[in-house]
C-alpha cells in the first residue's frame, strides 16, 4: 500500500512538472484565477502536509533516503505555511511565485519530473531489470 501512495505522489509531481514544462503561462493564469475566485483553495494545502508525512514515513527505507527526508520536510513546511501562515506573508510569497518568468516555471517543472522519476526508480518501478 505504501508503494502505491508513493507512486501517487510521484504521479502528481510528474503531472505538475509536465504541465509547467509544456504550458507554464496557462497553468499560472489558471492558478491565479482559482486563487481569486476560490480563496478557500488554501485548505487543499493540507494534502501537501499529508503527502509530506507519507513521504517522510514511507521514504525512510527507500534509496535516496536523505533526499526524501528533505523533500518531505519541505512539503510539510510549505503546506503548514500556506494553510496557517500569516495572510500578509502568504500573499507576498504567492504574488512573488506567480510573477516569475516562464523559464523559471520550466525549471520547477524539470525538478518535479526529476523527483517523480527518482521516486519511481527508488520504488523499483523504473530502471529495474
Amino acid at each position: 500500500m505504501k508503494d502505491y501512495a508513493l507512486a501517487a505522489i510521484a504521479g502528481i509531481w510528474l503531472a505538475d512538472g509536465l504541465s509547467l514544462l509544456l504550458a507554464p503561462r496557462f497553468v499560472v493564469e489558471r492558478l491565479r484565477e482559482v486563487i481569486r475566485q476560490q480563496p478557500a483553495v488554501w485548505t487543499w494545502q493540507w494534502l501537501s502536509v499529508v503527502a509530506g508525512g507519507v513521504l517522510l514515513a514511507a521514504g525512510a527505507s527507500l534509496t535516496y533516503q536523505p533526499l526524501w527526508t528533505l523533500i518531505a520536510l519541505g512539503m510539510l513546511i510549505k503546506g503548514f505555511f500556506l494553510a496557517l501562515g500569516p495572510q500578509t506573508w502568504r500573499s507576498r510569497l504567492i504574488e512573488w511565485a506567480l510573477t516569475r518568468e516562464d523559464v523559471d516555471y520550466r525549471f520547477v517543472g524539470i525538478g518535479l519530473c526529476t523527483l517523480a522519476v527518482l521516486l519511481l526508480h527508488a520504488l523499483g518501478w523504473l530502471g529495474q531489470e
